[in-house]
């Protein structure tokens, strides 16, 4: 199996910035793709954002209107020729009221139904990467650490679902307002058009530079995040042993490489995210002040009413604001680029073999096992297995043995299809595995492994997740065939003790114990046993020796060895090496033999005894 990369192996380099841009526009398209089932409510956002900046943009010229009744009162009343029309006032100014209040009310439309689209789409994009999980290989896992697949399901879908929320609806209503404000501008002066938005193309040119430049930084920093998530991770799980060989200053120092790099690209990124505002802002300014004194001169020459150059001066204003939210908002997409692209990564990782269109079924298994012309190779330029032939007759128990590195669990790895042979076939009862689904194939085994992988929540609900409609009675009978009723009854609540995270508030050996009963209860035709006692004192070492014994009764059961002294009893010993079998029998006829199985047994019964 591949090997999991230990500390200061994070396996990403840090030269993202010689890397070629990613497709932007592709990986959106793709986005896009998982918002078509719901492209009716999309329209509809369109719809009401549309709606909402044509009555948005139709206020500062109703505003306008009311400045005008006012100047021309005021006017009025200077030269004692009249007063203010409040009347006229109040009907303007109601009908500002109700235009405000039409907008309010699209806006509200438009970002509840694009809530519901968003987050559906996100829903569905978590659903195919939780598929994907599913369908990755063994291989996946083994070669990238858990932090950097964990930071691509959690914060990277985080990231795309947030600025899915709040980014499209932003650049929706942006674009509107853009097209509604420059309409009325131009239907109310078009010479103050031009002067006002005689900045705007300089202010897209730096927009595009920025967005340009960040975008490396942005994949960088994204990427950064799950180095430093994935090494985090490792460290945590692998701290005893950090603090046993003394390496704590080895990892801080592949830490800080880490974080290094990741605030090397964060403040490049925030620093070009940071530029983009006040640079469009002070652009916006200079077209403000332009108007301004455009608008003046034409006041004073009777050209425009007051009015006009007030609601104009709003609509610089407004059509400012969109600018400046589209500047800041192609900074947000950059980061979701990102993450979206690394996502997309995932969801392309290549799977495992498609299942057989036609899976034969069976009604029950016996046991027998047959290896015909096993080849197989990690890669296939090295091969492990180059011809693998093994027959085991049903309720065997067989033992692998073999130095570390000889194929030992390989040969497990196939028979669970975690890998797929590259050549022959592996047969159960004379069925290809290969024309079963794996689901059905690994309903046939159980497993006890080094590992005892135990979950929170009680010892009652950690061994009955061996078969989930077990009885309490079946539950406590595996128990006692386990040899480990004996100490749950010690435990506070017994059967009831709630178990922490890792079991860390039982022994490795009760542990131990607690998989064996699980496995007991699931009652599979065949089981597989990686032999873990060494970390166990003697008493409690009988006791899972006399467990596995109850555990390998009438089935057949294939256990890797690490103590030949306890699979004297095996019916068959296969003894690998280099990943080929090189010896088989039974323990008095490979002694017998005097090969490599009786080097093997000697060395260790020489170690045993110098001890």
């Amino acid at each position: 199996m591949g090997m999991h990369k230990g500390p200061g192996m994070g396996g990403h380099g840090a030269g993202m910035l010689s890397e070629k841009p990613k497709d932007m526009k592709g990986t959106f398209k793709r986005l896009f793709g998982y918002m078509k089932p719901y492209k009716k409510g999309f329209f509809m956002v369109i719809f009401f954002t549309l709606m909402a900046s044509v009555f948005t943009a139709i206020g500062p010229t109703v505003l306008g209107f009311a400045t005008n009744v006012l100047y021309d009162g005021f006017s009025a009343m200077s030269k004692g020729t009249g007063t203010i029309d409040f009347g006229e006032l109040a009907k303007i100014l109601t009908l500002l009221g109700i235009v405000y209040l039409i907008a309010a009310s699209f806006n509200y439309l438009q970002q509840f139904i694009m809530a519901g689209v968003s987050q559906k789409t996100m829903y569905d994009l978590r659903k195919s990467v939780d598929k994907k999980l599913k369908k990755l290989p063994l291989n996946y896992f083994d070669t990238n650490t858990y932090g950097d697949i964990l930071s691509r399901i959690t914060n990277d879908v985080d990231t795309v679902s947030t600025s899915l929320q709040q980014s499209i609806s932003q650049i929706i209503s942006s674009v509107a307002m853009l097209v509604s404000i420059l309409t009325i501008m131009l239907i109310t002066s078009p010479l103050l058009t031009f002067v006002g938005l005689i900045t705007i193309p300089l202010t897209l040119l730096v927009v595009r530079s920025v967005v340009k430049r960040s975008q490396n930084f942005f994949r960088g920093q994204q990427k950064a995040i799950g180095d430093i998530n994935g090494h985090i991770e490792e460290m945590f799980n692998g701290h005893q042993v950090i603090k046993a060989y003394s390496m704590e200053d080895d990892v801080i120092k592949s830490f800080e490489e880490i974080n290094d790099r990741l605030y090397d690209y964060g403040w490049k990124a925030e620093f070009a995210s940071s530029i983009m505002m006040p640079a469009t802002k002070f652009l916006g300014n200079v077209g403000y002040v332009l108007v301004c004194v455009v608008g003046a001169l034409q006041v004073i020459s009777g050209k425009i009413k007051v009015g006009t150059i007030q609601s104009f001066i709003q609509y610089i204003r407004q059509f400012n604001q969109p600018i400046t939210q589209m500047s800041n908002i192609a900074n947000i997409l950059q980061s979701t680029a990102a993450a979206t692209e690394r996502i997309f990564q995932f969801l392309d990782e290549k799977e495992e073999i498609p299942e057989t269109e036609k899976p034969v079924d069976y009604k029950s298994i016996q046991g027998n096992v047959v290896f015909n012309h096993v080849k197989f190779g990690y890669t296939p330029d090295k091969i492990l297995i180059h011809d693998l032939n093994i027959s085991i007759p049903a309720d065997a128990k067989v033992a692998i043995v073999g130095p570390t590195g000889a194929g030992k669990t390989t040969l497990v790895n196939l028979l669970l299809r975690f890998y797929d042979v590259t050549d022959g076939k592996i047969e159960i009862d004379g069925i290809n595995i290969k024309d079963m689904t794996r689901s059905r194939l690994r309903e046939i085994f159980g497993m006890v492994l080094q590992d005892t992988w135990l979950f929170k929540g009680t010892i009652m609900e950690n061994i009955r997740y061996g078969r989930l409609d077990a009885t309490d009675e079946e539950v406590y009978k595996a128990a006692e065939y386990a040899r480990c009723d004996s100490f749950i009854k010690t435990l506070p609540g017994g059967y009831n003790f709630e178990l922490s995270e890792d079991a860390s508030n039982i022994s490795q050996g009760e542990r131990q114990l607690l998989t064996i009963a699980r496995a007991i209860l699931a009652n599979p035709p065949i089981m597989i046993l990686d032999e873990a006692t060494s970390s166990v004192d003697t008493r409690t070492e009988v006791l899972i020796q006399q467990a596995m014994a109850n555990l390998m009764t009438a089935r057949t059961s294939f256990v890797i060895a690490h103590r030949l002294s306890t699979i004297r009893d095996a019916d068959i010993i296969l003894v690998m090496k280099d990943g080929n079998i090189v010896e088989t029998g039974n323990h008095e006829s490979l002694m017998e033999q005097k090969g490599f199985y009786a080097e093997l047994y000697q060395s260790q019964f020489a170690e045993n005894n110098s001890l």
